[in-house]
């Protein structure tokens, strides 16, 4: 990597994008496979990222990392796949996706008995799986993800910016 002379020379900002585009980029490369994860694969992945976040701020590996990724804006491993997830989820919901993603998130009108005003609900479809394999497929995590998140984010509606900013807000109180 760089020697601690060369990072000094540096302003924040231009280490900082100097960081995201050879480091974070490769973290993010295909982590939507990591979904199922162990922790300790993800711990590896975790290490370096704050091993970035302190080449940056020049922290000391004895201080607590979370209040720099948060100033950086970035979330940790796990959560960043989360955010990925739903995203991509939330992207197929509005047509914004590509047609072979968008085919594995199909929303479910059921009509229910009771009032009018509640005569249809959205629900994501998952479908059935024989395997553990099949259940690491994104139609299978795609909703399981989306149904993990608060009712108040889950709305297809919303715009693509208010619901990244949203999510990325309620990733940050996990």
């Amino acid at each position: 990597m760089w020697s601690g002379g060369i990072i000094q020379s540096l302003t924040p900002t231009v280490a900082q994008a100097l960081v995201q585009a050879f480091i974070s980029c490769r973290l993010d490369y295909c982590n939507l496979l990591r979904y199922e994860n162990a922790d300790s694969q993800l711990r590896r992945l975790q290490s370096v990222l704050n091993a970035a976040a302190r080449l940056i701020t020049g922290m000391r590996c004895t201080e607590h990392i979370m209040p720099v990724l948060r100033s950086l804006h970035w979330l940790p491993i796990r959560q960043r796949i989360l955010f990925k997830l739903a995203l991509l989820v939330h992207k197929c919901l509005k047509g914004c996706a590509p047609a072979y993603l968008a085919a594995d998130c199909r929303l479910i009108r059921r009509r229910r008995s009771g009032l009018r005003s509640s005569s249809s609900a959205a629900k994501l479809e998952v479908p059935p799986t024989r395997m553990t394999f099949g259940d690491r497929s994104f139609a299978a995590d795609g909703p399981r993800v989306w149904y993990s998140l608060l009712a108040s984010i889950c709305n297809p509606s919303m715009t693509l910016a208010f619901f990244s900013n949203k999510l990325k807000a309620h990733l940050f109180k996990q």
